[in-house]
């Protein structure tokens, strides 16, 4: 579904102002914690493979989707509750809560946008455009990340 929405719909949007919404960094965030940091990595490989040959952008995808779950383990270790998470939450910002999602996700988008952004361009003297799209773009990808959260993931508690 994530890759159906980012193909089909938001790589035919073009709002402008080097604004390019992602959709799809978000399955690669709501994995469940217990995934090892290697199937993580292959797993968001493949994903983003997906999405490059639907998108003719030559593995630029699979490299952001790489960096972005190398770094999803320390983001989560560097914000992890005092107790630790529960093996049996899920990833979502129901769960998490707003805090937590906005500063995880949010950490994570903008080091997947860096990294797309700048392998994309690979010019200093456009280091400006790119810091624009990148300034753009990720608030724009966590809104839609939000709206979708909002419509698609169920906020009942897990009884236990």
């Amino acid at each position: 579904m994530f890759v159906l929405f980012q193909v089909l719909i938001l790589n035919n949007i073009e709002p402008g102002f080097g604004i390019y919404p992602m959709i799809y960094p978000l399955f690669i965030f709501m994995l469940p914690f217990q995934l090892g940091t290697v199937p993580l990595m292959l797993l968001s490989f493949i994903f983003g493979l997906v999405i490059d040959s639907f998108s003719n952008t030559f593995g630029l995808h699979a490299s952001s989707a790489v960096i972005m779950a190398f770094f999803r383990p320390l983001i989560f270790k560097w914000l992890s509750p005092r107790d630790g998470y529960e093996s049996v939450e899920s990833v979502n910002v129901y769960s998490m809560g707003g805090r937590w999602f906005l500063y995880a996700y949010g950490t994570l988008l903008l080091i997947h946008n860096t990294w797309f952004f700048f392998i994309e361009s690979f010019k200093l003297n456009e280091f400006l455009w790119v810091l624009l799209k990148i300034g753009l773009s990720v608030p724009t990808s966590f809104i839609l990340s939000l709206l979708v959260q909002f419509i698609f993931v169920s906020n009942k508690k897990e009884i236990r």
